[in-house]
């Protein structure tokens, strides 16, 4: 009797605090719970509310965004290259022997800096031939004044005196030629001593290219010009725009630069030409425009991206991180206030590679979720299916 008293009391013991365990860490759970992971309050089917101190708000970050002029084109492919306006290619038109080099690659040089020292055997030649010339003139005219002073006494007959006019219009004759070859060699008017030429640039701006050495043999049929010199404040861009688009460009529309250089910046041109000819493979257009670069960040060579901008009209730029697609829909999130978040539907204009215009559905000056939106998304998403 004694030992079935121990065991039930044991048993129930054992059912009580079992009992007891168990509905004190439910509730520890839920405590847990709530205090871990504060739910977002739903204040409308597109927009979520989180309390001060919410975990959730540390990975959400918001951005403003100003409205920008509207683009005509989505990004074309560019390509930056000098502009001949104020590049000079200098070569030579003699042959010779660098002796002496005055400028290198990064220069910074003035119209008229010396860029190399030459020494050619064709300018001491032309040199000589000319001074012949002039002395040879000068003999020939000496003899012809002679001859008409002794023309009208008959001292002469008059076939000498006919001779002798010949020989000095044929000697200013041999006179021009030998200056017109000179000139020939030299059209820059470079800097001459004898047989040494000084080549200089002819115009301000920085070196960019040489292929000019110590000692290298230079001549007219050189395949590429020993000094680059150009302004790098002014570079052109090469854009390729597709046939179909031409009618929509105009001569001083507005273009906005992207460079995977510099993700972050936008560079401003300018379109001052329109291509004649259509390219019979690619089926489009090469259009030129002026690029601003003051700053000198961009360089000749450099693939970009390119929008043309429309005369008027808004839109904003934001990133493609901040967008979130639903099937043919795009959506944004933007804050309206502390911890509110409201998906926004929007209509996107163009899509770049980093980031996209929109064109309704959004204004100037809003805070747009950058970081976070997927998380947004998410749980909006997770709380609309729960909808009853």
């Amino acid at each position: 009797m004694k030992k079935w008293v121990i065991v039930v009391g044991v048993g129930i013991f054992v059912a009580v605090g079992g009992t007891w365990l168990f509905w004190g860490q439910r509730a520890a759970d839920v405590v847990d719970k709530k205090e871990s992971s504060p739910p977002a309050a739903r204040a409308t089917a597109d927009e979520l509310r989180y309390p001060d101190g919410a975990p959730q708000l540390a990975m959400i970050k918001a951005e403003s965004f100003s409205a920008s002029t509207i683009p005509v084109t989505d990004s074309l492919s560019g390509r930056l290259a000098y502009d001949e306006d104020v590049t000079a290619r200098v070569s030579v038109s003699f042959s010779g022997r660098i002796v002496a080099l005055k400028a290198s690659p990064g220069d910074i040089v003035r119209a008229g800096q010396p860029l190399a020292e030459i020494d050619s055997p064709d300018f001491g030649a032309a040199y000589a031939d000319l001074n012949k010339a002039r002395a040879d003139e000068e003999r020939k005219k000496m003899a012809f004044q002679r001859a008409e002073e002794l023309l009208p006494g008959e001292a002469i007959a008059l076939k000498d005196w006919e001779a002798a006019r010949a020989d000095r219009d044929q000697a200013r004759a041999e006179t021009a030629r030998a200056e017109l070859r000179l000139k020939n060699l030299n059209p820059h008017n470079f800097s001459v001593n004898g047989q040494r030429i000084v080549l200089a640039s002819p115009v301000s701006g920085v070196v960019t290219e040489r292929t000019a050495t110590p000692a290298l043999e230079v001549n007219p049929s050189l395949p590429v010009p020993l000094f680059v010199v150009t302004n790098p404040k002014r570079l052109w861009l090469m854009i390729d725009l597709p046939e179909k688009l031409l009618g929509r460009i105009k001569v001083g529309a507005k273009v906005e630069v992207e460079s995977d250089a510099y993700p972050a910046e936008r560079f401003a041109a300018r379109v001052v030409q329109l291509g004649q000819i259509v390219d019979t493979n690619t089926r489009r257009v090469t259009v030129r425009a002026l690029v601003d670069n003051q700053n000198q960040k961009l360089l000749p060579e450099m693939f970009v991206r390119a929008q043309v901008l429309q005369d008027s009209g808004l839109g904003v730029r934001v990133p493609n991180s901040a967008i979130v697609n639903q099937g043919i829909y795009a959506y944004v999130y933007v804050q309206t206030g502390p911890g509110v978040f409201v998906r926004r539907k929007v209509a996107l204009l163009s899509q770049g590679g980093d980031a996209s215009v929109v064109g309704v559905g959004l204004k100037g000056g809003e805070l747009i979720v950058t970081t976070g939106v997927l998380l947004l998304d998410a749980e909006l998403t997770a709380r609309t299916s729960d909808k009853p």
